[in-house]
């Protein structure tokens, strides 16, 4: 199937009851495997065969209901969107509007409902804002009665034109209620200030949503707009998505890295924080990967590019957050089928309580009715269960980028707080994952060892093998200089051979100086077999057919390993190590993090068999790794977490990517789930109790007992603060302390 992921605005939405219905007319459409509409967002994610279907067909469909869909705007370099600015500029325009028109007609139906002529002032105000400024309400009711649907404008629409349709009749025709025994009261001003409260609690909802999702924009905002490339020795500038992989670019001091790629030229260094979230400076030499958007702080260097366009990291970041936020948890799904069948109950439930008190109400019955029933309509909106879920998953998410952590999708981020049981790859995850000398031995005289140590450095500046390279980085910080042997050759699987004048010298594994006939002395035998012991690799360096020298190298323990570990088990999680090394190593590596069950010589298929023998004992696992063949086990595992540092396969297999590769972000990751779901509870129970107490009072529960009727205005009012005060608590996510 030639299957197309795509994210698409969603116009014409106003609450969650929009979201389902948004979301049944795409997945009933043939190709569409399914569809993840975001009421936060106001956008769609979209998985279809494009033989089937496409963007025309679909937005055609929504067309038809009252919906539609449009292409995601681009972001301006302030990171914010130039359609979601003027959207909110006509809305805060029309909130303006609305209010100056009602105004007069509030105070007219407070204090002045009796004076002469006030029924005329007020229908005159009031017939703008009903009309003209709260058409939209009416129009996508409209849409959706003509196709059997129902919505939170249904509701509005519905409660606001009754009453001012009623108020009309009485004030044009009061001889008409009169002659029957009823008062023809009018309630301009309750439909006059519910739609500026409800355009009010939109307009706030708005600055609210754009508060989200500002990580996003962030991230859009500071990728770079120019490259500065060289074409044949001249320098040359384009726009910076014009950049094609191979070309060679110039990077000067406080410019932006415009894509990633490889260092082919200079030394700098570069300001990597806003991936990373470190803030000391990286510095930069021939070899080193270099990363888009990165700002260069000092020094300047030539680059080949390498990822271009969608396939750099920061795109991928963005692409990563933004079908994150996009996405939808189990516990919103729940939601999101009770508004569907909630607007239509609700309506039910108006008209019943109309009849109820018309039939069986006190005088004046019909009075009572209207005011009951609008109050019912307008109160039960069910905008803040729609927004319960997804704000504060799109807070959280965005608080986990902002931390290093990216969250692929909400059920990622829903999983973290569920997992009991943690299995962690070795290299890369609790090793730096890269080799390290970290003890040395010696059996040469003081004085003598840095005329052997120096050949041995340039030596091995010419070979590219891991091991030979880690004792580059030793001798280097050792404040060696090389010097460079007359004689080189390089023996593959064994170690090197050069000479320098007189001397002949070996370095490589103990088989290649056995092998060369080479004497070892007892102490250097003795320090090797204690290095090995400790999972750690000994390398001989011989002089004149004896050895001198031995190094032992290892892949070392990350700093933050052993505190990481601890804190996860404080957590109460079951702490695994797997690993493709051997057990010796496996077994040092372990003791020294603190993990008591790990399993050495681990292949893929083993390490992906160990993640089902633990889940079909009921465990919910996480597995942590960074390399291509961890891939399976990410895959499989209940929630995969991938080191940043380590390959894209792993990183693409994963729930959850650690930008930095830090450990201890693993531990931040699983208080941000906590402290996201947490908040989501918090959302529901205000929601769902805001809806469980305000239509009983609002239908008049409270009348026999107390003689209270809630008033139209207040439940306006009270419904646009219960979205207000669900967003306000989302956005509490983003100056929580989640540090591990």
């Amino acid at each position: 199937m030639n299957m197309k992921k795509e994210t698409w605005m969603v116009d014409g939405m106003s609450c969650a009851s929009c979201a389902a219905n948004v979301g049944n007319l795409l997945q009933k459409e043939k190709g569409v495997r399914f569809a993840d509409v975001n009421l936060a967002t106001g956008t769609v994610i979209v998985e279809y065969d494009n033989r089937n279907t496409g963007f025309s067909r679909l937005d055609a469909i929504l067309r038809k209901s009252g919906y539609g869909l449009s292409v995601r705007e681009q972001i301006s370099d302030d990171g914010t969107g130039t359609q979601e600015k003027e959207r909110l500029s006509g809305l805060r325009n029309k909130v303006a509007a609305s209010a100056i028109l009602t105004l007069p007609v509030f105070i007219y139906g407070m204090f002045f409902m009796h004076a002469t002529g006030a029924n005329p002032i007020m229908m005159a105000f009031s017939t703008p804002v009903i009309i003209y400024l709260g058409r939209e309400f009416f129009i996508n009711a409209w849409k959706k009665a003509m196709n059997r649907q129902a919505n939170m404008d249904t509701l509005v629409a519905v409660g606001t034109g009754s009453a001012y349709l009623f108020s009309v009749f009485n004030t044009l025709f009061p001889g008409y209620l009169l002659s029957r025994g009823h008062q023809p009261y009018v309630y301009f001003e309750a439909a006059a200030v519910i739609i500026t409260l409800i355009l009010l609690g939109r307009y706030l909802e708005g600055k609210a949503k754009s508060k989200t999702s500002a990580s996003i924009r962030k991230l859009i905002g500071l990728q770079p707009q120019n490259a500065r490339i060289i074409v044949d020795g001249k320098i040359k500038d384009i726009p910076a998505d014009m950049v094609v992989p191979g070309n060679i670019i110039l990077v000067r001091p406080g410019e932006k890295i415009p894509v990633d790629g490889t260092v082919t030229e200079g030394t700098a260094w570069v300001d990597e924080s806003m991936i990373t979230g470190e803030s000391m400076p990286v510095e930069k030499n021939k070899g080193d990967k270099v990363i888009g958007s990165t700002i260069n702080g000092s020094g300047s260097f030539y680059f080949r590019a390498e990822k271009v366009g969608s396939e750099t990291m920061i795109a991928r970041i963005i692409r990563m957050v933004e079908e994150a936020q996009g996405s939808k948890a189990g516990i919103q799904r729940v939601a999101d089928r009770f508004a569907g069948i909630f607007v239509p109950t609700v309506i039910v439930v108006a008209i019943i309580n109309f009849a109820l008190w018309y039939f069986l109400g006190p005088h004046p019955s019909l009075t009572y009715a209207v005011v009951t029933s609008v109050s019912v309509l307008i109160i039960a909106c069910p905008c803040a269960l729609g927004l319960a879920t997804p704000t504060a998953l799109m807070v959280g998410i965005g608080r986990g980028a902002d931390m290093g952590i990216l969250v692929r999708d909400a059920q990622s981020l829903e999983t973290a707080k569920r997992i009991d049981t943690i299995i962690l790859d070795k290299t890369g995850t609790l090793t730096v994952g890269k080799p390290v000398v970290t003890d040395t031995a010696t059996v040469v005289e003081p004085g003598m060892d840095k005329v052997h140590e120096e050949v041995l450095l340039g030596a091995e500046n010419r070979s590219e093998h891991p091991l030979g390279l880690a004792i580059v980085m030793h001798l280097s910080e050792k404040g060696l200089e090389p010097d460079n042997p007359d004689k080189f050759v390089s023996i593959t699987g064994r170690g090197i051979e050069f000479t320098k004048g007189a001397n002949n010298y070996l370095a490589g594994s103990l088989r290649y100086m056995e092998a060369a006939g080479v004497e070892i002395p007892d102490m250097i035998r003795e320090k090797a077999s204690g290095f090995e012991y400790e999972g750690k690799t000994p390398v001989y360096f011989s002089v004149n057919k004896r050895v001198l020298f031995l190094y032992a190298v290892s892949d070392s323990l990350r700093q933050s390993a052993g505190d990481a570990v601890t804190r996860l088990k404080r957590m109460g999680l079951d702490v695994h190590m797997l690993t493709g090394d051997n057990e010796a190593t496996a077994r040092a590596i372990a003791s020294a993090a603190g993990i008591e069950k790990y399993v050495a010589n681990a292949l893929p298929d083993d390490k992906l068999r160990y993640v089902e023998n633990l889940q079909k004992q009921g465990r919910v696992v996480a597995m942590v790794g960074d390399g291509i063949n961890d891939s399976p086990a990410l895959t499989r595992a209940d929630l995969g977490i991938a080191m940043g540092s380590g390959t894209d396969i792993a990183m693409e297999s994963a729930g959850i990517t650690i930008v930095k590769g830090d450990i201890d972000k693993i531990v931040a990751a699983i208080r941000l789930s906590f402290a996201t779901e947490r908040t989501i509870r918090q959302n529901l129970f205000w929601a769902f109790i805001y809806n469980t107490l305000g239509i009983p009072v609002a239908a008049g529960v409270l009348y026999p007992f107390t003689g209270y009727l809630l008033n139209p205005m207040l439940a306006g009012a009270a419904m646009a603060f219960s979205s207000v005060s669900v967003l306000s608590n989302s956005l509490r996510l983003k100056r929580k302390n989640i540090s591990s």
